[in-house]
């Protein structure tokens, strides 16, 4: 199982720690919210309560990412980058086994 995250992603995420003046125990977390017709729905947030017996984790360049174990086979392969453009700002998250859109079997794929 893998969450990775691009070196944007890590840079960001590493700053928002330093400006919020968080500790090395900070980690951060995601979690799967639901699906639907627009694909998976996803909340990443930061944390420091780790249950080892339910909790996932994994390091990208020093950045912890913690994901619930019932969540392992949803996110396997998962990509988190940061995009900063005009039109948009904020995390993209790419997850191969969920394509984004037609999540219901009544869209068709729209």
């Amino acid at each position: 199982m893998s969450i990775t995250l691009t070196d944007r992603a890590i840079q960001e995420i590493k700053a928002i720690k330093t400006a919020q003046e968080l500790g090395e125990e900070t980690f951060l977390r995601m979690i799967i919210l639901g699906g639907g017709c627009s694909g998976m729905q996803y909340s990443l947030g930061f944390d420091t309560e780790f249950d080892a017996a339910l909790d996932a984790q994994y390091d990208n360049e020093g950045v912890k990412i913690v994901a619930k174990k019932t969540f392992d086979l949803f996110l396997d392969g998962t990509h988190i980058d940061f995009i900063d453009t005009p039109m948009s700002k904020g995390f993209s998250i790419d997850n191969p086994n969920f394509p984004s859109g037609g999540g219901c079997p009544g869209c068709h794929g729209h």
